[in-house]
């Protein structure tokens, strides 16, 4: 028997303050929280300037002072009352918010856990007034603009302030909600001050900038811009590169209308975008923003507002999934199309590259006989994917002797822009090959840019071709609850496309009869399983283009060029060529890089030339 309930109690309607409390604990879960209701409302007030003021890492003081529009004196008892709000007046309104703040609880909830001030003056007074809660506004002296400041927070209920960790754990809470919405609003200026000294000032400027400074140069040095539009919906800002994946997912930034999130279904769509470039156990780097019609998200889910539902997950879920893997598509060797350097030396010509591979030298007109020469070379080369290249390197030797003997037009490379990776000079203890081109030497991990080639042709192969079944000799049967059931019984079309038979036995089993052939040896149930909960949750299998891309990944990795095989110079050329021409080509599908640029400058930095 429960004896901390006692019987018999009659209903009874809570007071007003217990009520307060106890929405605080929904939305006041530590100091952090304060922090970001109390910005969220000077960034709905229009600030272009917010202070914001800690000590003990919010849990003696919170004040944060902003430039906004602030409140007039008769509306500031209000303000501190619960459910009082002028963002919203009706269920319409609520349908199409667009302010960060909108319930009308933050500061009743704040001023029933801690003791608040707020302090403010609109355009039109002549001073600022002040009012604590449950007194009336008095005159003080302020700027234009709302200060609120909370002191001794939790002080009235010290059971929840047992909860809180060490001042250090709580400022650095407080300093990441203070990151997001500068990364959101890099139109505004912000400054953090803990325990009396200035911790961060941002000034206002534009995204690029911001992120620079609150994410560092290291992401600054590897990021893509991103921006896509589809009908009313935007995608934009900056995904990292996958060779500067991270050990934790603690550089992720996602916001809706302006609104930081935490949103599985888009955390997925861009795991999901880079699953092909990146290592399983890293996390990758990114800034986004996506900006749609209020009325196709739902805010309204989660007291803290970090959660968002969309009327049509499964379309938002494909065009993000798109936008990201087009860009991270372009990392190949053709996108970094910048201008080439001059050059100190000649590129290696033709007939260099003859005498390295042991044909005979001609003059200019003989080129077309040595190229059919170099077929031959790549036919009987013993990696057969590289025999398919021969008619490209006709191409790159036909440009490689322009690029030796033409004049350089306007101070540039004839040919470095077609072929920015450049021509091979020699290979490195069987694992590298280094080539130079018009900015400097070019070194290339050959089995993993192999690698990459190999991947992208099996899925392009699989891509043009139906999914293969595997009927079951035997159906595998398990119990499934009703939504599981449910979800074959709607999604047989899908499934089916997806080269699954999956078919309902009873009101509580299934039966896989048949899989896609080239998951033949995984677990069937468990595949099963993994795809009706990814049916449901995204309407469609990522499940499967996961599990497809790890065995494509693995056959790859086993067909690729291994190390200490040698290459001839034809053969490190057609590497480099099919490189070019490949997507995603920067990393193997690992996520490490294949393939690094050192320039001139960075080489006469190492010999200390011109110093």
């Amino acid at each position: 028997m429960n004896t901390l309930v006692p019987p018999g109690r009659p209903i009874q309607q809570l007071p007003d303050q217990l009520i307060s409390q106890i929405a605080a604990g929904e939305v006041i879960e530590r100091p952090a929280a304060v922090v970001k209701e109390l910005l969220e409302n000077a960034l709905d007030a229009g600030a272009t300037q917010i202070m914001v003021r800690l000590e003990q890492g919010g849990c003696k003081r919170i004040c944060i002072t902003d430039d906004g529009r602030g409140i007039a004196p008769a509306q500031m008892p209000l303000a501190l009352a619960r459910h009082a709000t002028s963002k919203i007046a009706s269920l319409s309104d609520l349908e199409s918010v667009m302010t960060l703040g909108f319930r009308g609880e933050a500061l009743a909830s704040i001023a029933s856990v801690a003791q608040l001030t707020l302090t403010s003056r609109t355009a039109s007074d002549t001073h600022a007034w002040e009012i604590m809660a449950g007194g009336s506004p008095a005159p003080a002296s302020a700027a234009a603009g709302t200060t609120v400041d909370v002191q001794d927070l939790y002080y009235n209920t010290p059971a929840r302030r047992k909860f809180l960790k060490t001042e250090q754990t709580e400022f650095g809470h407080c300093l990441e909600v203070v990151r997001r919405l500068a990364l959101a609003r890099p139109d505004v200026a912000f400054s953090l001050v803990h325990n009396g000294k200035t911790v961060d000032h941002w000034g206002a400027g534009e995204l690029a900038r911001r992120s620079t400074q609150v994410m560092g140069e290291d992401f600054a040095g590897a990021r893509l811009p991103l921006h896509q539009v589809a009908g009313t919906i935007t995608l934009s800002g900056y995904i990292g590169l996958p060779t500067a994946a991270r050990n934790r997912a603690d550089a992720q930034y996602f916001y809706v209308n302006g609104r930081f999130v935490r949103d599985k279904l888009l955390t997925h769509a861009v795991r999901a975008a880079y699953q092909d470039v990146l290592h399983g156990d890293r996390f990758p780097t990114y800034l986004l923003s996506l900006d749609l019609d209020p009325q196709l998200v739902d805010v309204n889910v989660h007291p803290s507002k970090i959660e968002v539902r969309f009327r049509d997950g499964r379309a938002i879920h494909q065009f993000v999934f798109h936008a990201v893997r087009d860009v991270l598509a372009q990392t190949s060797a053709t996108a970094h199309g910048t201008a080439p350097a001059p050059q100190a030396a000649p590129a290696p010509g033709l007939s260099w590259i003859r005498e390295q591979a042991g044909l005979p030298l001609r003059a200019q007109g003989g080129v077309a006989q040595d190229l059919a020469q170099y077929g031959a070379l790549f036919n009987a080369a013993a990696s057969p994917s590289l025999a398919g290249a021969a008619t490209t390197v006709l191409r790159d030797a036909s440009a490689s002797h322009a690029f030796a003997t033409s004049p350089s037009p306007a101070g540039a490379e004839p040919a470095a822009d077609e072929f920015p990776l450049g021509f091979a000079l020699a290979q490195l203890h069987g694992v590298y090959v280094l080539a130079q081109n018009a900015r400097g030497l070019v070194l290339v991990d050959m089995h993993a840019a192999h690698e990459r080639i190999l991947y992208e042709q099996f899925k392009q192969s699989l891509d043009a071709d139906a999914v293969q079944i595997q009927p079951l000799l035997i159906p595998v049967t398990f119990y499934a609850d009703p939504i599981e059931i449910g979800s074959v019984e709607e999604n047989q079309q899908v499934l089916a496309t997806l080269g699954f038979d999956i078919c309902v036995m009873s009101p509580t089993t299934l039966a896989v009869r048949a899989i896609p052939a080239l998951l033949k040896n995984a677990d069937a149930q468990a595949l099963a399983r993994d795809l009706l909960r990814d049916v449901r949750e995204f309407g469609g299998s990522q499940v499967l283009m996961e599990r497809r891309n790890t065995l494509l990944g693995t056959l790859a990795c086993h067909t690729a060029v291994r190390a200490n095989r040698m290459l001839t110079i034809p053969e490190m050329n057609a590497l480099l060529r099919q490189m070019e021409a490949t997507e995603r080509a920067d990393q193997c599908n690992h996520g490490r890089p294949t393939w690094v640029q050192l320039g001139l400058p960075d080489l006469d930095r190492l010999f200390l030339r011109g110093q």
